[in-house]
């Protein structure tokens, strides 16, 4: 850490500087005692927590979003995109920190994010809508990601600052854990996605107002200096007076485009490249490639955020217990480092069980921590050895810098995942319908559907059954389902068959009863009849004693049969037996019964399989839903199952290309300011405390 002291000259004691007021001016003339330091601290860490858990929901409910609002995979990850690009043009204006101060942006962007998610993002109803919100959400998270750790640098000196800047850093961890414990805990009660973002939103707005109420700054004159430990407070209050705050910012972009600021920067981007992707795409890999739950994604989530916010409290007193950074960097990326090496092997084997993945999760999370708190720590002190005045334009630098990096790898992702677009863009529908879960379609339906993509083959044995037994599904398609039941329990049955014939022919049941009846016990009476044409039969029912009508008859019957007249003669004189009414009822009648019931026995030596099969699917597979429901499936199944097949060894290049940026990280370590040893951090901070001694004890001659 750098050890220059805040001043070499001491100027002579001067007035408190003055410092604005109202509702706009929160700034404090005096370098804050421990207690009201320390409340600063914690509204300032309260606050990043708050942000980042309201622009973090989208990552919890992904797979839901995405689908309610009909967006692919690509469209969802370009939202991030759009935003983080917004976010790194927002770090640079956030640069003016320097000049404006850094609570306002703060406070107002609270009120900002808390009312966009409550009222916009809650109640978008199309996904250009959501981009829109969303994009507005991530400036001012862009601006506040510069402003929040310039506050923090601001009230913690130097050899404090690695446990000051761990909490800042807790803040998106925390804001991590916050959005997958609520989501976790809150999904299965209110699965619709909007829920999440009310919640955060309100958050965020109650967290506004503990800020608008409390939160504090130091005046320019105050915060351009370098503050090493808490002994230099009378110190650089006392050099407050001769700092102009423009002059001391001429030039300030020039002084932090350093090799040492901008390389390093670069470097903690490219190593926090697994943390975003964590960050927004842990549901979404866990659900594509593992079968996780949101909710169950969430729970695995939530390890590692808890660990990685436990493992940054640790880091942080550690690294100001030793008063070195470097060392913690260096341990942390390459435990970070392996345990993302460990993670994508594990991409590819899915029988990768959930607390196997915890144990991976845990050196990534620990290590992480402290390369990360450490990294915040170093970056800040280089930063302030080229100019403290320019604290809010160097982190502008590395905030803009990193969200650059993120849109980068966002567009080389969407690239490296094909197979996961297509999961997240018809997966879910796909795996709905081939579980009967379509919500569009009844019970029935979704059960035609289920078992069709499950057996596709039902089709084409219906399709089949119904060229080949036409007839026969057109004779049962007249009967009831009762009926056709009691056909199968017992065919004989003269009940039975009279229902069954009615129903086919149209003809009353009694009516029926009755044709069958008299078929029976007329039978050869009626055979005779058959053998006379219908003019014959109509004139002797006419007139029963016209001769040349009965001698055509016995005519035609002796023909028919082969037999004598007086043999025809006499089974005209049988027919003629037969009661008028029932041979009305007969010639009405009969006809269709009988053409019942050469369709009945026709239907009866139908396979019994063939029918059932047929009456189970032949309705559903003609409703245009559950047709259309088969084509979506015939179209996207296919897709989606070599997706699966592939997807977990793309996702598993993606993954060693975020080891690659973890390793990368490590040679820019011994860029930044600091000690590597200990004992040497030791003496500097000795050294600096004796230099303090002497200028507090030359401004006290001056001032005798």
């Amino acid at each position: 850490m750098s050890q220059t002291p805040a001043r070499s000259s001491a100027p002579p004691p001067a007035p408190a500087v003055e410092a604005r007021r109202g509702l706009l001016g929160r700034q404090l003339d005096r370098y804050p005692s421990t207690a009201p330091r320390t409340a600063y601290l914690i509204i300032v860490v309260l606050a990043t927590i708050t942000l980042y858990y309201e622009i973090y929901v989208q990552g919890s409910v992904a797979t839901t979003l995405a689908a309610n609002l009909h967006m692919t995979l690509v469209f969802l990850i370009s939202i991030s995109i759009v935003g983080n690009g917004l976010g790194a043009l927002a770090a640079i204006a956030a640069g003016l920190a320097d000049r404006w101060g850094r609570a306002n942006f703060v406070v107002y962007g609270l009120a900002a994010t808390g009312a966009l998610d409550v009222f916009g993002l809650a109640n978008a109803t199309s996904k250009w809508a959501y981009l829109v919100v969303f994009a507005a959400v991530s400036m001012v998270e862009g601006m506040i990601l510069v402003a929040t750790p310039a506050l923090i640098r601001d009230f913690s000196p130097q050899l404090s600052r690695a446990t000051a800047m761990c909490f800042w850093t807790m803040g998106p961890v925390l804001g991590s854990l916050v959005v997958s414990e609520v989501a976790s805990h809150t999904l299965e009660r209110h699965p619709d996605w909007q829920y999440q973002y009310r919640v955060s939103g309100i958050v965020g707005l109650l967290v506004f107002v503990v800020a608008f109420v409390g939160l504090r700054e130091l005046t320019p004159q105050l915060r351009d200096q370098l503050m090493v430990s808490a002994r230099d407070k009378a110190l650089i209050e006392a050099n407050a007076r001769g700092i102009d705050p423009n002059a001391v910012l001429t030039g300030h972009w020039k002084q932090m485009m350093r090799k040492n600021v901008v390389g390093p920067a670069f470097a903690i981007s490219i190593f926090l490249l697994y943390y975003y992707c964590a960050v927004g795409l842990f549901v979404v890999y866990f659900a594509t490639d593992f079968g996780y739950s949101e909710a169950r994604a969430n729970a695995l989530a939530d390890w590692y955020w808890a660990v990685n916010a436990g493992a940054l409290l640790v880091a942080g007193i550690l690294s100001d217990a030793l008063k070195v950074r470097k060392p913690l960097m260096l341990v942390g990326g390459l435990a970070s480092a392996l345990g993302v090496a460990l993670f994508a092997m594990a991409a590819t084997r899915p029988q990768t069980g959930y607390y196997e993945f915890v144990g991976i999760l845990l050196p990534i999370a620990i290590g992480s921590a402290f390369a990360f708190s450490a990294w915040m720590a170093a970056f800040t002190e280089t930063v302030e050895k080229h100019n403290p005045a320019a604290t809010a334009t160097g982190l502008a630098i590395w905030a803009s810098t990193l969200r650059t990096v993120v849109v980068v790898a966002l567009l080389f992702l969407i690239t490296m995942i094909p197979g996961a677009s297509t999961l997240v863009g018809q997966g879910t529908q796909v795996a709905q319908a081939a579980a009967g879960q379509a919500p569009g379609l009844s019970e029935a339906e979704n059960a035609t559907v289920r078992a069709v993509a499950g057996d596709p083959g039902i089709v084409t044995r219906v399709q089949a059954i119904a060229a080949k037994d036409a007839a026969e599904l057109v004779t049962a398609q007249k009967l009831t389902p009762q009926t056709l039941a009691a056909l199968k329990t017992d065919p004989n049955a003269p009940a039975t068959q009279a229902q069954a014939l009615s129903e086919i022919s149209g003809i009353p049941v009694n009516d029926v009863a009755q044709v069958m009846f008299l078929s029976t016990t007329y039978a050869s009476q009626l055979s005779t009849a058959a053998t006379i044409d219908a003019a014959t039969q109509a004139a002797i029912l006419a007139n029963p004693a016209d001769t040349a009508a009965q001698a055509k008859a016995v005519g035609e019957i002796a023909t028919a049969f082969g037999i004598a007249p007086a043999q025809a003669a006499t089974r005209l004189q049988a027919l003629a037996a037969v009661p008028h009414a029932s041979l009305v009822l007969l010639a009405v009648d009969g006809k269709p019964v009988r053409t019942a019931v050469a369709q009945l026995t026709a239907l009866s030596q139908a396979p019994p399989s063939d029918l059932a099969l047929v009456a189970e699917y032949g309705p559903g597979l003609k409703d245009p839903k559950v047709v259309t429901e088969l084509k979506f499936l015939q179209t996207n199944a296919p897709a989606v199952q070599e997706a699966k097949q592939q997807a977990p060894a793309q996702w598993q290049h993606w993954w060693w290309v975020c080891f690659a940026g973890q390793l990368l990280f490590l040679p820019f370590i011994w860029l930044l300011t600091g000690r590597w040893s200990p004992k040497k951090a030791k003496q500097d901070a000795h050294e600096h405390a004796e230099r303090v001694e002497h200028q507090l004890a030359a401004l006290a001659e001056l001032a005798d």
